[in-house]
């Protein structure tokens, strides 16, 4: 477990101490299989794949401690014992991805009992994955860009229009009907907990769990044109709306499957592209859907926020107490800024992480 203590100064700084479970017992990695479920979702472009732009060095060999439950290796993704995470992968967000699958592995109890999910859009990203982390139970799913090009509008930052941004919509279509619960993390975080913790969350009778700002000003999310309208505002009667991050969410997909949550999203962005109703991507057709309807987790599984600019000025420091998961959501992101030699204080706690690099 990892924990922070901030102190004041000229610049921000931390202090990290790392305490890492014994790592006993083995298991061979799973086979790692394209699903065949939903071919509109799961179709594979037809071009032939760029070249690797990347090398990453292989990660350590994480092993699972003592007490964690023995598990079947021949039952793959279905295993009940498994704790999900799902993940995008692309080009862009490479190597902050691999640095949150090895944060994950370093501080968990159970490495070998995390199965990761990754959504792709681009073929030849699995070879990567599996030399860097040769024993890691995976699958890869590819999400289609096309199912949601129509559906997006133009945002205030580019990156937000991202077809891949909007994968997280579709994961109770794209995984397996047994994995009933699934946790979803951004690539440019990591992890510094042990991630079953999280995994326990008690979502009730939610859909989905994410730490909640309710201090945040909700009504930015949305248009003046969403306020004015009841047709659209009217979605939050009887609730009371905070505001939270996609990024980090506990997501209990049996339910979703059961109430449709994903056509209820798509509709959203239906709207969206005739009325203008928000600006901001992937983000407020979650908020429009489960606002008002979320299980509350600690605010220390999504210290948000880190992606300031130490350029202009806007490094962010963390927010008061334990922390247990660093995203860097924002503009700007640590390996880029590392490499610039321009980096924030809290970049520093990204580094040991990455694997880029020979």
């Amino acid at each position: 477990m990892l924990w922070i203590m901030r102190f004041s100064g000229l610049f921000s700084a931390a202090l990290v101490i790392i305490v890492l479970s014994p790592s006993l017992q083995s298991f061979p990695p799973a086979e790692a299989i394209r699903s065949s479920h939903l071919d509109a979702y799961l179709r594979f472009p037809s071009s032939d794949p760029p070249p690797h732009r990347f090398s990453f060095r292989k990660a350590p060999v994480f092993r699972n401690a003592a007490d964690c439950a023995a598990a079947d290796i021949d039952s793959g993704v279905c295993n009940p014992s498994l704790v999900h995470v799902a993940i995008t992968l692309d080009f862009e967000y490479l190597r902050g991805s691999i640095a949150a699958v090895h944060s994950i592995l370093k501080h968990s109890s159970c490495p070998e009992s995390v199965f990761f999910h990754f959504l792709v859009s681009e073929t030849d990203l699995e070879s990567l994955i599996r030399s860097t982390f040769p024993e890691l139970k995976l699958k890869v799913y590819f999400f289609d860009p096309e199912i949601v090009r129509t559906l997006i509008s133009t945002s205030v930052r580019q990156a937000l229009e991202q077809p891949l941004n909007y994968a997280r919509n579709y994961l109770a279509d794209l995984l397996e009907p047994c994995v009933r619960r699934v946790i979803y993390l951004d690539s440019d975080l990591v992890v510094v907990d042990d991630i079953a913790k999280l995994w326990k969350t008690n979502l009730g009778s939610k859909t989905i769990g994410a730490p909640e700002y309710c201090h945040a000003n909700f009504t930015k999310y949305f248009t003046p044109a969403f306020w004015s309208d009841e047709r659209f505002s009217g979605a939050f009667a009887g609730r009371k709306p905070c505001y939270f991050n996609t990024g980090v969410m506990v997501m209990d997909l049996e339910r979703w499957r059961r109430v449709g949550y994903t056509e209820v999203i798509e509709k959203w962005m239906e709207i969206q592209k005739s009325d203008r109703i928000y600006e901001l991507g992937s983000l407020p057709p979650f908020l429009l859907v489960f606002a008002g309807e979320v299980a509350p987790i600690e605010h220390r599984w999504n210290q948000h926020g880190l992606g300031g600019d130490n350029v202009r000025g806007s490094c962010r420091d963390l927010h008061p107490g334990p922390v247990s998961l660093l995203h860097w959501s924002g503009s700007g992101k640590p390996w880029f800024r590392l490499d610039s030699r321009r980096p924030c204080p809290l970049d520093t706690l990204w580094a040991p992480y990455d694997l880029y690099g020979h």
